[in-house]
Formats: C-alpha cells, sequence, structure tokens
C-alpha cells in the first residue's frame, strides 16, 4: 500500500476523472492484461493531489513516448532497467509484462541485472543498456568512451530520445519515494526484480 491515498475517483475533477479513463485504457493496452491488485493506475492517482503538475508530467510523457526514432525493444530494455535502479516495483511489474507482451522471453527478463554477461543481447543493447545505467546513476557517470559508443550505434537524434525516455524512468522516483508497490501485472509471470526495493513495501 502506498505512504499515501490517492485521489479517489468520486473526489476527482472532470479533467483528472478522464484521465484515469484514458490511462487504465492505456494500461491495459500496453500490458495485454487487467492488475492483479488495485486500479493499475496507483501513480497517477498520487500525481493527482497536484492535477497542473500531473498534466505537465503527462504532456512530457506523451512527447516523449510519441517518437519513433528507436526501436521498441531497445527502449523497453532502456526503461526497464532504469525502473530497476531507482528501486520501482510498480514500474518494473508493469514494465516486465509490456516487455513480454512486445515479444520478450521469459530468459532474456530474467538475464536483463546480468546483460552484460548474457548472448541474448546484441552489442548494440548492449552499449544502450550502459548507457541507461550510466545515466540514471547519481551523479551521472557517461564517460566519454560509453558516449562514443553510443554514437557508433546511435544518432543524434536517437541518443536524444533515449536520453529523454531515462528522464521520463526518472520521474518514477515519486513511485519509489511513495512506496507505490506492484499492481500485479506480471501476477503468475517472471517480473524483474527492482535493485533497492523500497523497505516496507510487497515485492511484485
Amino acid at each position: 500500500m502506498a505512504r499515501i491515498q490517492g485521489v479517489a475517483n468520486d473526489q476527482a475533477s472532470p479533467m483528472v476523472k478522464l484521465v484515469y479513463w484514458f490511462m487504465r485504457r492505456a494500461m491495459k493496452k500496453m500490458a495485454g492484461r487487467d492488475p492483479a491488485r488495485g486500479s493499475g493506475i496507483e501513480p497517477i492517482e498520487i500525481w493527482a493531489h497536484q492535477p497542473k503538475m500531473m498534466s505537465g508530467m503527462g504532456k512530457f510523457q506523451q512527447a516523449v513516448r510519441k517518437a519513433h526514432g528507436v526501436d521498441e525493444r531497445v527502449k523497453n530494455l532502456v526503461e526497464l532497467r532504469g525502473a530497476q535502479m531507482i528501486g520501482c516495483e510498480f514500474c518494473v511489474d508493469v514494465g516486465s509484462q509490456i516487455c513480454r507482451n512486445s515479444g520478450f522471453s521469459d530468459e532474456e527478463l530474467l538475464a536483463l541485472p546480468r546483460y552484460r554477461e548474457s548472448e541474448l543481447f546484441a552489442e548494440r543493447e548492449k552499449t544502450a543498456l550502459d548507457y541507461a545505467v550510466a545515466v540514471m546513476r547519481t551523479p551521472v557517470e557517461v564517460t566519454d568512451e560509453l558516449f562514443t559508443r553510443m554514437k557508433e550505434n546511435f544518432t543524434d537524434e536517437q541518443m536524444v530520445e533515449i536520453t529523454a525516455l531515462l528522464m521520463v524512468v526518472n520521474l518514477d522516483r515519486l513511485n519509489a519515494a511513495f512506496g507505490i508497490g506492484s499492481a500485479g501485472f506480471s501476477e503468475g509471470m517472471v517480473c524483474v526484480p527492482p535493485d533497492r526495493p523500497a523497505v516496507g513495501v510487497g515485492g511484485p
């Protein structure tokens, strides 16, 4: 259970209710199934305490996610690895299901925490994952050598898209801070574990 209650549907403004409706549909489409627990949009219900912030965050996410310069497989890998690093249980739960729904095998999901040692990922994918790890660290640790490898594999436009996606992932620190747990999108299936699970919050 999250550390604070989200805004209930019957207490929400018409605009927020519309966002709830849209996000429930979007989550089901991305995950390919309903959540096993809760509404499946708990982070949005928390953001709804600040509707203007929720709206701004949503517009930024929309702009980033509408970019299609990078293939979905790379974007899904980068986003899931970033979610692992910030310890967002909600994100790794839904992210694992989104990856599986887009064609990832259980073996690939299980190998993600040790991607460098795995033969399941192409070198280009490993470079993107190295970049994701470096960007998500505090402070950021993108070396000149790593940036050169990225430029050998991705265009400038693609690198901006990948980096912007990691900025979106960083917004999910809100989920980890408020202890928003798994919604059970990956219930009964393989789920990548968060690197640093929130204290006192149940796992996916």
